[in-house]
C-alpha cells in the first residue's frame, strides 16, 4: 500500500521540449490531498496530528489521515518517529508507523512504559582534521 503514489495528475498531453523530451518545468505543480480524517479528540491526538503535519509539510492533518496517503515515505517515517519520541517521551518502533499509519492509531502503539532512547552523542570531540580512511588514501 505504501508503494502506491500519493498524488496523480491527469494531463491531456505531456509537455515536451523542442527536442521531444519531457519538459519537467512545464508540468503542473502537485498538490497534496486535503485532510479528511476528522478533528483530534484529545490533547495527545492534537499533538500527534501536529507532528504528522510538521513532518509532511502540511497545514493540518486529521486524526484518521493516513501518513502514506498524504505523501509520506520511509525517509519521512524515520523523521516522524524521531519527532514522536521526543514529543511524547515514549519509545515507538518505526514498524509501528507502517502498522498504524494514522495519528490516532499510532498513539495506541506508543510504549509509554519504556522511556525513549536518549539521542546519540559523540563519544569524543571530532578533530579539526579528520584522517583519511584506507580506501580514501
Amino acid at each position: 500500500d505504501h508503494l502506491v503514489p500519493a498524488l496523480y495528475a491527469v494531463l491531456d498531453r505531456l509537455p515536451l521540449t523542442p527536442n521531444g523530451k519531457l519538459d519537467t518545468a512545464r508540468l503542473p505543480e502537485a498538490t497534496a490531498p486535503r485532510s479528511a480524517g476528522g478533528a483530534p479528540r484529545t490533547e495527545d491526538e492534537e499533538r500527534m496530528c501536529a507532528e504528522f503535519a510538521a513532518c509532511l509539510g502540511l497545514d493540518a492533518v486529521g486524526r484518521d489521515d493516513d501518513f502514506f496517503r498524504l505523501g509520506g515515505h520511509s525517509l519521512l517515517a524515520t523523521r516522524l518517529i524521531g519527532r514522536v519520541r521526543e514529543a511524547f517521551g515514549a519509545e515507538v518502533a518505526i514498524r509501528a508507523l507502517f502498522d498504524h499509519p494514522t495519528p490516532a492509531r499510532l498513539l495506541t502503539a506508543l510504549d509509554r512504559t519504556a522511556p525513549a532512547l536518549p539521542p546519540l552523542r559523540a563519544a569524543r570531540p571530532r578533530p579539526a582534521r579528520v584522517p583519511l580512511s584506507p580506501a580514501q588514501r
